[in-house]
């Protein structure tokens, strides 16, 4: 049997119709686990308040249609776009003219059928190509959903992979769309890929955690079960979303633009493709909204190739695992990550010993008559000394201080060997 890879992965996932809740995230995650065994399947349940929202209940649907003339126009089998997300059942005849404010489809992308959901208002419609809508014929038309709601869980996964200490770094990514490549089955795939990775890391230093949720109501629902150890725990968080095509690598802020994520993010984007995309927290769209709300502020930015709302294919059929997204496209996402796991595991900072200034004369590090010629060695010195607080990295202290790799590390040395700083990490 072929050794299973990050394409063989998508391709499993994609012909799954998945919302927020329901059969089929749950056969998501057990795909998932089949090739990462360390994912565990955990639930809400339907009803459980989540600070301001509530979790849902589970919504499951068998198949739907349109006919005209006892020949289906609109079928479910063919595509699950075909059917607006979490539509209550129907089994009616209904003329053309009020059938048509339930048909969704994009006048500018006329191939293409939308991806369209009503949570949290009872609705029902179809989602058609706007070639097809154009030909509709006047008449009646027999419309059927069978689908149901019940009690039951929100489900999501998760992956706890300890290391030596218990600052934790987060990667997110969602699970709740039906068949589309790019805003869907990228990030959970090369999510699980990077989660191999890391558990075959040696000498881990930090604790990861993966988290493979439904979006929006998914992150508030773990957050709020969460929250207490997140808050206490993670120093950098990664939302990943539309990372599979080969375009163009984005990256979003998070709401301060300041965290260790976004520096390391922009840090490695940039070593990757200079041009790559920078989009503000006002441009925001995914998870991170929630990861770093007042109240919340974990330090969390999002990471995507074409960033969402930003392509063409983006929420409608033309999002095609192939052609859209690749597997070319995935593993270059996936060695970016790598990166970024690479420099937060190898990242030293370094802590003064003292507080205030430490007599530096006795040390023979600072002459007691001044000469000029000394003084700018002296300054330098003095100047690293001073960002050496546990938290500025050596690349940053010496863009701070004007100094050369070289120069700063014979510097780090000097303080080193006379024990006024010690190496450690955040």
């Amino acid at each position: 049997m072929p050794r299973k890879n990050i394409m063989n992965l998508a391709n499993d996932l994609w012909p799954i119709h998945r919302t927020i809740s329901g059969p089929g995230i749950k056969l998501s995650l057990k795909i998932i686990k089949s090739y990462q065994n360390l994912l565990n399947i955990k639930s809400i349940k339907s009803g459980t308040n989540t600070f301001d929202w509530k979790v849902p209940n589970e919504w499951s649907i068998k198949d739907a249609w349109v006919k005209f003339d006892n020949k289906k126009i609109i079928d479910y089998k063919k595509n699950n776009l075909h059917v607006v997300g979490f539509s209550t059942k129907i089994d009616k005849e209904i003329y053309l003219k009020d059938l048509q404010h339930r048909l969704h489809h994009i006048k500018k992308k006329p191939n293409a059928i939308p991806y369209v959901t009503s949570y949290y208002k009872k609705y029902w419609g179809f989602c058609i190509e706007y070639k097809k809508f154009k030909k509709l014929k006047k008449g009646k038309y027999h419309v059927f959903i069978d689908s149901k709601f019940k009690k039951g869980n929100l489900n999501y996964g998760e992956i706890i992979l300890k290391g030596k200490s218990k600052k934790e770094i987060l990667f997110s990514t969602y699970l709740c769309h039906p068949s589309m490549a790019n805003n869907e089955i990228s990030g959970p795939c090369v999510s699980t890929y990077l989660s191999m990775y890391v558990k075959n890391l040696k000498n881990r230093y930090y604790t990861y955690r993966f988290i493979f949720i439904p979006e929006t109501i998914g992150s508030i629902a773990y957050i709020s079960k969460n929250f207490t150890k997140m808050k206490k725990n993670i120093i950098a968080g990664f939302n990943l979303s539309c990372i599979g095509d080969e375009r163009e690598y984005s990256y979003i802020s998070s709401r301060s633009g300041t965290t260790l994520a976004d520096k390391i993010a922009k840090k490695v984007l940039f070593s990757t493709d200079k041009n790559f995309k920078r989009y503000s927290w006002l441009e925001r769209g995914s998870d991170e909204r929630q990861y770093c709300s007042p109240g919340v502020d974990l330090p969390v930015c999002t990471l995507s190739r074409s960033k969402f709302g930003r392509y063409k294919e983006y929420h409608n059929s033309l999002d095609v695992l192939g052609k859209v997204v690749t597997k070319k496209g995935m593993n270059g996402s996936l060695m970016m990550l790598k990166k970024i796991v690479n420099l937060i595991e190898n990242n030293s900072y370094y802590n003064s010993v003292h507080k205030c200034e430490p007599f530096m004369s006795k040390r023979k590090l600072y002459n007691s008559i001044s000469q000029y010629e000394n003084l700018n060695n002296q300054k330098d010195l003095m100047n690293v000394l001073s960002f050496c607080d546990g938290k500025t990295e050596l690349e940053e202290i010496a863009k701070k201080c004007n100094l050369s790799n070289l120069n700063l590390m014979s510097l780090i040395k000097t303080l080193e060997k006379n024990k006024l700083i010690y190496k450690t990490k955040i």
